[in-house]
C-alpha cells in the first residue's frame, strides 16, 4: 500500500493558504496543521489532521510547544534511504514531504510604538524556524515553502511531476534566508532594548527591491535592497509614480537630495549632480525655490535629481519640465503636477511622504573590502544660541540665519567642502578637493560677482588663513566654520583685518 504524501502547513501569513491546501489535497496530500492555521483550513472546507493527532501529545505551554516532537522532525529530516525509512517505520513515523511555514510576525509586532518587551518575546517563533531549517536541510526530499508567492509555482511543479533539484535548492535558499532575516530582526531589537547600537556581532537583513541594469558603471553588476525594519520617509521606502527604472546612480543621488532637502523647515528645493548639491534654495513656495535652485548652477542642473520638502504643485511642475531631469523626489505631487511631469518621457517621480517625520534609520553602513564601517547618520542641527562669534565684527541677525543655511548645505557636500550662499540660495560649491583653499577658489569663482556680500561655509576648520584671504578678496561678508585648528588665531586675525564676521560651530562635517 502506497502511503499518501503528507504536507505540514503552519503559517502566520495566510495569504493564498486555502487555495494552496486545496491544490495539495487534489494531488493526494494529507494536510497536517496546527492552531490557527488548522482552524482557518477547516473553515475553508479543507480536511485537516491536527499535529497533536500526529504526535499523540497535546499542544502545551500556551502553544509554545506543539511541533517540537520526533514524529514531526523525524518525518521532516529522514532521508529517503532504506535505513532511515526502516527507522521511521519502527517508530511509527510517517514521512513529511512538504513543509509550508512562515513565522510569527515579530518584525511587525516590534514596529508598533506601544509594543512591550513581553509582547516582543512572545512573538519569537521557536517551532517554526526549527521546521523550516529541518525541511531546508533535507530539501532533496522535502519541499519547503516560506513565501506564499511560491504556492502556484510549487503546485504547478507537483502537477507536472517535475519538481527539479534546482527548484528545491531555490526554495531551500529562500527558507534559510527567511530564518536568517528573522533572527537578525530579533538580534537588532534586543540590541536596541539594551542600548547596544554597536554590538559585538552586527546582524543585518535587507530584502531585494529590484535587480539593477548595472552599478555605477555598465561593467558592474548591481541590485537595490531595502531594510524592512526601517519606518518613515526615505528612499528605501519611496513609491515610484512614473518614469523609467531607477539606476544605481539615480538611487544614490535621490538619497543625497532627500537627506539635504529634509533639513529645511521652509519650502526648499535642492538639485543633486554626482552626489553633490549643485542647486539649493528656500523660498515662500516650491516653484520659487526651484527657480532659485536652478539658477544656482543652470549648467550642472541639466540631468540632475530634484528633491522638494513640500508637495509639487502645477507651477513647480511646469518649471521643472523646462530642462531634462533624471528624477523628482517629493512628499507628494498634486494631480495636475503629475499630469504635467508625466508628459516628460522617462522622468522618474518618487513619492516619499511627509518629511516632518524622520526615518527610523540611524546607522550608516559603508562596505570596505573585507569589512564594514558603521556610524550614526550626521543629523546634527545647529543651535544659534551655541554658535561662537570669534571676530570683532559680529554677523547681523540676517547673516546668522544665512550662515546656518550655508552650513546645512555644506554638511551634504563631499569634503573638502566650501559653499557660498546669499538670500537662502546656493551660489557656489567647492566639493571633494584635496585642499580647502582650492575648494574655496572653486566655490567663489562659481559665485562670481554674487559672492560680494554673501556668506561662506566650510565643513572643517581652516588650517591656514589663506581661505579667509581668498574669501575676503571675493567680497564675502561672513564665514562659518567649525574651528579647532592650531592656527585658529591666524584665521581670526585675518577676518578682523578684512572686517569679516566669523562664527565657530565646534562641529565638523566631513563627508568622504
Amino acid at each position: 500500500m502506497t502511503m499518501r504524501p503528507r504536507a505540514l502547513l503552519s503559517v502566520s501569513d495566510k495569504t493564498g493558504l486555502s487555495d494552496f491546501a486545496r491544490g495539495l489535497v487534489e494531488l493526494g496530500f494529507e494536510i497536517v496543521s496546527t492552531g490557527g492555521t488548522a482552524r482557518a483550513l477547516r473553515e475553508a472546507g479543507v480536511e485537516v489532521t491536527y499535529v497533536s493527532d500526529v504526535t499523540g501529545f497535546p499542544e502545551i505551554l500556551d502553544g509554545r510547544v506543539k511541533t517540537l516532537h520526533p514524529r514531526v522532525h523525524g518525518g521532516i529530516l529522514a532521508r529517503r534511504t532504506p535505513p532511515h525509512l526502516e527507522q521511521l517505520a519502527a517508530n511509527g513515523i510517517a514521512p513529511i514531504d512538504l513543509v509550508a511555514v512562515n513565522l510569527y510576525p515579530f518584525r511587525q509586532t516590534v514596529a508598533r510604538p506601544d509594543v512591550t518587551l513581553d509582547e516582543a518575546i512572545e512573538n519569537i517563533d521557536i517551532g517554526g524556524p526549527a521546521m523550516v531549517r529541518a525541511a531546508a536541510k533535507n530539501h532533496e526530499a522535502v519541499l519547503v515553502v516560506v513565501n506564499p508567492a511560491r504556492y502556484d509555482e510549487v503546485l504547478a511543479a507537483l502537477r507536472n511531476g517535475t519538481v527539479s533539484p534546482e527548484l528545491r535548492r531555490r526554495l531551500a535558499l529562500e527558507a534559510f534566508s527567511h530564518t536568517a532575516a528573522y533572527d537578525a530582526a530579533i538580534a537588532a531589537y534586543l540590541a536596541k532594548v539594551i542600548g547596544q547600537e554597536m554590538p559585538a556581532t552586527l546582524t543585518v537583513s535587507f530584502e531585494l527591491v529590484q535587480p539593477l541594469r548595472y552599478g555605477e558603471n555598465p561593467h558592474q553588476a548591481a541590485a537595490f535592497y531595502r531594510d524592512p525594519a526601517v519606518t518613515g520617509p526615505c528612499i528605501g521606502r519611496a513609491e515610484q509614480l512614473a518614469g523609467k527604472e531607477l539606476s544605481y546612480n539615480n538611487i544614490l543621488d535621490a538619497h543625497a537630495a532627500l537627506e539635504l532637502v529634509r533639513e529645511f523647515a521652509d519650502p526648499a528645493v535642492v538639485i543633486i549632480k554626482h552626489n553633490n548639491p549643485c542647486g539649493a534654495a528656500c523660498a515662500s513656495d516650491v516653484a520659487s525655490a526651484y527657480r532659485l535652485a536652478y539658477e544656482s548652477d543652470p549648467v550642472s542642473a541639466f540631468g540632475g535629481i530634484v528633491a522638494c520638502n513640500r508637495p509639487v504643485d502645477e507651477a513647480a511642475a511646469r518649471a521643472m519640465t523646462e530642462i531634462f531631469l533624471e528624477a523628482v523626489v517629493a512628499p507628494d505631487f498634486t494631480a495636475g503636477a503629475l499630469e504635467i511631469l508625466r508628459s516628460k518621457s522617462g522622468l522618474r517621480l518618487l513619492k516619499v511622504g511627509d518629511l516632518q517625520e524622520q526615518s527610523s534609520d540611524r546607522l550608516e553602513l559603508r562596505k570596505v573590502n573585507g569589512g564594514l564601517l558603521v556610524q550614526h547618520y550626521d543629523r546634527v542641527v545647529l543651535n544659534p544660541q551655541e554658535l561662537q562669534v570669534v571676530t570683532s565684527q559680529a554677523p547681523t541677525a540676517e547673516q546668522l540665519q544665512e550662515l546656518i543655511f550655508a552650513m546645512t548645505i555644506v554638511k551634504h557636500v563631499k569634503s573638502n567642502a566650501i559653499v557660498v550662499t546669499r538670500g537662502r540660495q546656493l551660489l557656489g560649491v567647492g566639493a571633494g578637493q584635496m585642499n580647502r583653499v582650492g575648494a574655496a577658489r572653486i566655490a567663489l569663482e562659481q559665485a562670481g560677482e554674487k559672492a560680494r556680500g554673501a556668506v561662506l561655509a566650510s565643513d572643517a576648520f581652516f588650517p591656514f588663513r589663506d581661505t579667509v584671504d581668498v574669501a575676503a578678496a571675493a567680497g564675502i561678508a561672513a564665514i562659518i566654520q567649525p574651528g579647532g585648528s592650531l592656527r585658529d588665531a591666524e584665521s581670526i586675525q585675518a577676518a578682523n583685518q578684512h572686517g569679516l564676521a566669523m562664527v565657530f560651530t565646534g562641529i565638523r562635517h566631513f563627508k568622504h
